[in-house]
């Protein structure tokens, strides 16, 4: 049995946010959760975890609380609004762990610090099934002192954390840079494999010799199953939500000047797999706007 350690309030829990709580009550952390739609506790309750009626009431003056929201505006929301979580966490840590705009969490970093708390942000990579195993990818950066007391945490969701140094925005960036690569790949798999599918070589042919030679990586794996079968079941994340990222992507790199031509790419082949309704897949559903502009 893993020993008592101290209660955190964690604010989200939809697929991933859900699963990292119940990792964190496995490695003995009290939880104090809120949720917008209250029903999504109900597991976490039965396993000891208590409920907040809001985000101010998830935290406990000094300690710690996670969030793992959608996107910029519902963390903005939980921190700063109303009954939001900033007004009561004194000198505590905010562990942000959701993927939003570099230059969002550099501002929400600063008025932490005002208000004598500290910010860290701390995105993640992983599928629900990776969050459920316990087994994410996490980048990590801001206040030192804070990441060093917030390390227990992330070892307890994570298999694996690196440390990208002070600035609050930079975990973020990297969080982008590694969602971009994964829409590249996918693009580039669809591509490859619709290629082969219309020369006579079966796409679960081309599947099996690139990740087996060349590609033999985890994103290629992972993802080039789904564009090999063309069967984009279990939902990791929907397209909606990626498409959100894909937007912060190049809102970044036009902040920067960085031409980034092929994440415009994804991104309109994302907007229109939603614009189909194509939300009951994953993300790389995608994949099948290049099959359907061959004419499969």
């Amino acid at each position: 049995m893993n020993k008592k350690r101290e209660t955190i309030g964690f604010i989200g829990l939809g697929n991933m946010g859900l699963a990292m709580a119940t990792n964190l009550l496995k490695a003995g952390f009290g939880l104090r959760v809120y949720n917008r739609t209250a029903e999504k506790a109900k597991p976490l309750l039965e396993q000891g975890a208590t409920l907040a009626r809001s985000p101010a009431e998830a935290v406990e003056p000094g300690r710690i609380v996670v969030t793992m929201l959608t996107d910029d505006r519902a963390v903005e929301e939980v921190t700063l609004g109303a009954a939001g979580l900033l007004e009561r966490l004194g000198d505590g840590v905010h562990v942000s762990m959701s993927t939003i705009a570099p230059h969002t969490a550099r501002r929400l970093a600063g008025l932490h610090h005002e208000r004598g708390a500290s910010y860290v942000a701390s995105p993640v990579f992983g599928k629900p099934d990776v969050a459920a195993h316990g087994k994410l990818w996490i980048a990590t950066s801001g206040d030192p002192i804070a990441r060093s007391r917030v390390k227990p945490i992330q070892e307890a969701v994570g298999q694996r954390i690196v440390d990208f140094g002070d600035d609050p925005g930079a975990a973020n960036v990297i969080k982008l840079a590694g969602n971009f690569m994964f829409g590249a790949a996918i693009e580039a798999m669809a591509e490859a494999f619709t290629l082969a599918q219309k020369q006579g070589v079966p796409r679960r042919q081309t599947y099996e010799f690139f990740t087996q030679t060349l590609f033999d990586c985890p994103a290629y794996h992972a993802y080039g199953e789904l564009i090999a079968t063309e069967h984009y079941q279990p939902v990791g994340a929907r397209p909606s939500l990626i498409r959100k990222d894909f937007g912060l992507i190049l809102q970044a790199a036009d902040e920067q000047l960085v031409p980034m031509p092929l994440a415009d790419l994804v991104h309109e082949r994302l907007t229109a797999t939603v614009a189909k309704g194509r939300e009951d897949a994953d993300w790389a559903g995608f994949a099948r706007e290049v099959s359907e502009g061959a004419g499969l």
